[in-house]
C-alpha cells in the first residue's frame, strides 16, 4: 500500500483579521505535518487573487499548499495566465474543479466541467502539476443519476487526474460502496475521504443541503437535541467522526483531506485521537 496522504483544507480569508487569524490556525496544524494544505477558489474565482496569496503566504513558510481552481465563469486566457503564475512559483499541485457559477450569473464561461479543465491542464503544462479532482460518494447534487455521476468521474480521471478527494459525509458506508463502484469501471487512483468536523448544527445543516452530504436522520436528531449546548455538540461530533476516520483508515482508505473552515481545534483533536 503507498503512503497515506493526511490533507488540510484553508478558504482565503476576506480581511485583515481573517488573514491573522488564518496564520495563527496554520501555526497551530502545521505541527501535524500534513502532506499539503489546499486552499479554496469561489465562485466564478471571485477570490482569485485571495487564494494566490495564501497558496504564496505557505509556500513561504516552507508548506506544501494546492490551491484549488474551478473553470466555470473562466476562460482559458485566464486559466493559462493563473496556470503560469502557480508554475512561476514552483506550485506543483492543484485541485481542479468545476466550481459554481456566481450568483446572478448566466455564463458559464469555456470550461462546462471540470474533465475539460484537467485536459486543458494537461495539454498546457504536461506532468508538471500532480491535479486531484473531487469526488461524490453519495452523487452530485446536480448529477442525474448514479451512474452518470459514475460515468463523469471516470471521464476527469480518464483526463488526466492523480488522484481525487470526495466531499464530506457522515456515512462511511456510502465511501466504500463508491470506490468499490468506481473499481469496477476500472477506476483505481487513489480516493481520499473529505472529513468535515461538527462543531455547529444549524451551519452543518446549511451546508449539507447546499452540496448534497447526507446527514443521516439519527445523526440529525441526535445534533438537534443539543440544541445551543455547543461543548456538547462538538464532544459528539468529536467522537462520531473520529470513529468514523478509524473506520474509514482501517478499511483501506488511502488518507484523510480535513475541511477545517480555518479552524485548528477539532481537526487537531481528530489527528491525534487518531495517531496520526
Amino acid at each position: 500500500m503507498s503512503e497515506r496522504t493526511f490533507s488540510i483544507e484553508f478558504f482565503p480569508p476576506k480581511t485583515d483579521e481573517g488573514v491573522i487569524k488564518l496564520r495563527e490556525t496554520r501555526k497551530q496544524l502545521a505541527q501535524l505535518k500534513p502532506k499539503f494544505f489546499s486552499v479554496t477558489f469561489g465562485a466564478g474565482g471571485s477570490t482569485r487573487d485571495r487564494t494566490l496569496e495564501t497558496v504564496l503566504e505557505i509556500q513561504g513558510e516552507g508548506l506544501s499548499a494546492a490551491p484549488h481552481l474551478s473553470c466555470i465563469g473562466s476562460t482559458r486566457a485566464n486559466i493559462r495566465e493563473i496556470l503560469e503564475v502557480y508554475k512561476a512559483h514552483g506550485i506543483r499541485h492543484i485541485v481542479a474543479l468545476r466550481g459554481d457559477l456566481p450568483s446572478g450569473v448566466a455564463d458559464p464561461g469555456e470550461f462546462r466541467y471540470a474533465n475539460e479543465l484537467v485536459q486543458f491542464i494537461r495539454q498546457e503544462t504536461g506532468d508538471w502539476f500532480e491535479i486531484e479532482v473531487a469526488a461524490y460518494p453519495e452523487m452530485h447534487p446536480q448529477a442525474r443519476n448514479y451512474a452518470d455521476d459514475l460515468a463523469n468521474f471516470k471521464r476527469k480521471v480518464e483526463a488526466g487526474a492523480n488522484a481525487a478527494i470526495t466531499q464530506y459525509f457522515f456515512n462511511a458506508d456510502a465511501y466504500f460502496n463508491f470506490v468499490d463502484d468506481c473499481a469496477a469501471l476500472g477506476v483505481t487512483l487513489p480516493i481520499v475521504p473529505g472529513i468535515m468536523p461538527i462543531s455547529n448544527y444549524a451551519q452543518l445543516a446549511r451546508f449539507s443541503a447546499m452540496c448534497g452530504a447526507e446527514i443521516p436522520r439519527w445523526l440529525g436528531k441526535k445534533l438537534e437535541s443539543y440544541y445551543d449546548d455547543t461543548a456538547s455538540i462538538k464532544a459528539f461530533g468529536l467522537d462520531f467522526v473520529t470513529d468514523m476516520c478509524d473506520r474509514l483508515l482501517t478499511g483501506g482508505a488511502p488518507g484523510l483531506h480535513f475541511y477545517t473552515l480555518n479552524q485548528a481545534a477539532l481537526t487537531s483533536a481528530i489527528w491525534q485521537r487518531l495517531g496520526l
